[in-house]
């Protein structure tokens, strides 16, 4: 009697049927599973694969560990208030529908916020409400939908940095059975006659079937599986005509060995499959050497405020950042590593973490984790760890934050790719058909070949080697892209816009000037005391210049961007900012840059700055008004106009008194009229700026702030080769282009040959792999020739 297959996991249910659904379940927790999956419209996972969940007696009491907190926290990347997030490593993910599955986890769940697939490291990084449910909660449900995670305390970091070798091992055994077949194939191709080989020539023949086998059913597996789930999904991927090509040669050299019909093409078929390893193997190096993942400690230029043992304050490298250290922490600044809060009231807010936006009130002694910015004053924290630099990248590209920017070359490739196929497979099948009408004894070579030096493999190389490699070019210079896809925006925008104060100026090099009723030691010591905890680039230039004057502990401190800075310390109250915040009126005298200051809403005076404008400035205008509409918006009023029309192009829009929501709209206006537009700005009036624009770049001058709207980061003192950096963009899309057209080339040759049966396939084999190897080397060596213009 045949035993009934549980639907979920595949268990045999003679001991406990449960029928649902007209499917058969081993048990509740199964028939559980499917509910959730049918209940939120996900039933099309087992599609993907038959029982494809976890037998519940393979888990069953194998997390309990997971219930001791201690180490369930061990396992936590956060953990804050309600929200707690884990990164598991999984080593099953191994395709789309595994992706599918783990990034739709809250459906099954509707405790967990979100899922992130990190598919080159087999990861998923699960966020989830502590509150409502557990680590292990999740461990079970991922493991009961046949994805079990790995986990293993005393080396869960190794695990989660596995090298995964398979590769490596596939090609070993792949070369090794190559070789062996084409020493066993050698009596044959010269012909070689006497008795001997008469004799020992069926056993060589099924020597040679023997190597074949594992090359077919281990190192060629993937190509297999790939096109399996491919055809599943009503997919047409580019392993598809590879597969098939590997299928019918084995077929037809098992046959020809069976009835003795000949020697079949097993070293074409092993050669085949060693061939195209060894690409995807040069492929995978090379993908590793470029480093696309950004690394934060060598890359992004930023510093944060040390206090040392004596008090004073300084500016460090955060690479420089040690266990123990004492870190200052000021109003919208990026916490960069997990401490303790030492001083002061914090409001922190997760959503650069989380995605959630609602600020978590923290007091002395609380823990603090990286990624929270501060909202509320200044505050001290001390160090529990070294900076986690992949983990604040990872954070930057988190996709809570990516714009909705879809790739035109990812779709140009997957087009293609796909089309391709099709086209491939229609060449195939009527070239052979041409064949066994023609001459027989060709059509299988010609079908093999045109399967496989068809690959439209090169043509997905092209654009993410290409932007890959810019990326690492781009940091390299000081100049750090979120992501590939911001290449490719930067290439296609047409107008830029710039800030003024922070960007176009320096407040390194500004003179200042005070014009009012003195200011006696204590109202000296608070005005110190709230710039100490303002970002502002005006706030920090005037806290430079107060010098020795004493440091005191401020309350309610309140910054609101574009107006000023109002602070209660004791029994006195500061306002800081400009004239319509502080006076209520504004100072139409004033000409340049000027911060006013009341105490106990009595109106003090106003430092005035003499801006000092970067260097290269002028030239760098002078380099974009061919090609680009240039803007210059200020929240300043006009008293630099005529400076700036005297050293700016002629047609440079100024637009100055601008509110952040202004420039907002400002650059909402010019998308209107379908212009592509880059925003350059210091990150902090020019957050809604910067997210709305096709291209946000925040400028940083060592300070611990930038924000997650903006799509790079730009070292202040690159700023001169902006233009360089937009050119080089242009330069990297033509070289993808380029790349398209050249493979498309190749495989117009390769198909002439293969169609008219002047290509075998073991030189098909051969020369796909080398098509794919010519497109890395094209695009390298061209996004480095674009890279070396650029010093």
């Amino acid at each position: 009697m045949k035993s009934t297959q549980c639907y979920h996991c595949g268990d045999s249910c003679d001991d406990n049927l449960i029928k649902f659904d007209e499917k058969s379940f081993c048990c509740n927790g199964c028939k559980t599973v499917y509910e959730i999956f049918s209940e939120n419209d996900l039933t099309c996972y087992y599609n993907f694969q038959d029982n494809p969940g976890a037998i519940p007696s393979e888990i069953q009491g194998k997390y309990d560990f997971l219930d001791t907190t201690e180490i369930a926290e061990k396992l936590l990347d956060f953990n804050d208030g309600n929200t707690q997030i884990a990164t598991l490593y999984i080593p099953h993910i191994h395709c789309s529908s595994c992706i599918w599955i783990l990034e739709n986890l809250h459906k099954l769940n509707d405790k967990i916020s979100s899922s992130q697939v990190d598919f080159p490291k087999k990861q998923v990084r699960v966020t989830f409400n502590s509150e409502k449910t557990t680590l292990k909660e999740i461990v079970l449900l991922i493991s009961s939908i046949g994805y079990e995670p790995y986990i293993s305390l005393d080396d869960y970091e190794g695990g989660k940095k596995a090298v995964d070798r398979s590769l490596i091992y596939k090609l070993g055994i792949a070369g090794f059975a190559f070789g062996n077949v084409m020493f066993l194939s050698f009596p044959e191709y010269f012909e070689v006659d006497g008795f001997w080989i008469e004799k020992y020539k069926t056993l060589f023949r099924w020597l040679m079937f023997a190597f074949s086998l594992p090359v077919v059913f281990y190192a060629g597996q993937g190509y297999f599986v790939s096109a399996f789930k491919g055809l599943r999904s009503k997919i047409l991927n580019i392993d598809v005509p590879i597969a098939l090509g590997v299928l019918v040669l084995f077929i037809r050299s098992t046959v020809e060995i069976i009835f003795d019909l000949g020697t079949g093409f097993f070293d074409s078929l092993t050669g085949l499959v060693f061939f195209l390893l060894l690409g995807k193997f040069f492929q995978q190096k090379t993908y590793n050497f470029l480093s696309f993942e950004r690394d934060y400690k060598s890359y992004f230029p930023i510093a944060v405020t040390r206090i040392t043992s004596k008090g004073k304050e300084e500016n460090v490298a955060i690479y420089d950042i040690e266990k123990g250290d004492r870190l200052l922490i000021r109003n919208q600044e990026l916490i960069p590593t997990d401490g303790i809060l030492i001083n002061g009231t914090a409001d922190i807010d997760y959503s650069f973490v989380t995605g959630e936006a609602e600020p978590v009130s923290k007091k002395s002694g609380d823990k603090l984790f990286a990624g929270g910015k501060q909202l509320s004053g200044v505050i001290e924290m001390e160090v529990l760890a070294s900076v986690s630099q992949s983990y604040l990248t990872q954070l930057w590209s988190n996709d809570v934050f990516n714009k909705d920017n879809k790739s035109p070359f990812k779709t140009i490739t997957d087009t293609i790719s796909k089309n391709f196929t099709i086209l491939v497979l229609l060449v195939a099948f009527l070239s052979t058909s041409f064949w066994l009408f023609y001459d027989a004894s060709k059509a299988l070579n010609v079908f093999t070949a045109v399967l496989i030096i068809a690959c439209p493999c090169a043509i997905a190389l092209a654009a993410p080697f290409t932007l890959g490699n810019m990326l690492r070019i781009f940091g390299r210079e000081k100049f750090y892209l979120k992501n590939a896809t911001v290449v490719e925006q930067l290439a296609a925008i047409d107008s830029i816009i710039f800030d003024k104060t922070g960007t176009l100026t320096t407040h390194k090099e500004n003179t200042i000037s005070y014009d009012g009723v003195e200011l006696n030691n204590q109202e000296k010591s608070v005005l110190k005391s709230s710039l100490r905890a303002s970002n502002h680039p005006l706030s920090r230039t005037l806290y430079n210049s107060l010098g020795e004057v004493e440091v005191l502990a401020i309350s309610d401190f309140k910054e609101i961007v574009g107006k000023g800075i109002e602070v209660g310390c004791k029994d006195v109250k500061l306002k800081l900012g400009s004239s319509s915040y502080v006076k209520n009126t504004d100072d139409a005298s004033a000409l340049d840059t000027s911060v006013y200051v009341s105490f106990n809403e009595v109106y003090k005076g106003k430092f005035t700055f003499k801006n000092s404008y970067r260097e290269g400035v002028k030239p760098l205008f002078e380099s974009l008004k061919k090609g680009y509409d240039l803007a210059v918006v200020s929240g300043d009023n006009e008293g630099e106009r005529v400076y700036l029309e005297e050293n700016l192009p002629k047609g440079t829009n100024l637009l100055f008194n601008q509110k952040p929501e202004d420039k907002l709209e400002v650059v909402a206006d010019l998308q209107k009229k379908h212009q592509k537009v880059m925003m350059i700005g210091d990150g902090l009036n020019d957050a809604g700026a910067l997210a709305k624009s096709d291209v946000g770049i925040a400028l940083s001058e060592n300070i611990n702030v930038f924000s997650p709207a903006c799509d790079g980061i730009l070292d202040a003192s690159k700023f001169n080769k902006i233009g360089a950096y937009i050119l080089a963009s242009k330069k990297a899309i033509k070289v993808i282009k380029y790349s398209f057209i050249l493979s498309l080339c190749y495989n117009v040759i390769g198909l002439y040959f293969a169609v008219t049966g002047q290509l075998i396939p073991v030189m098909a084999a051969i020369l796909m792999p080398l098509s794919s190897i010519s497109i890395v080397v094209f695009t390298t060596i061209s996004t480095n020739l674009i890279g070396n213009k650029i010093k």
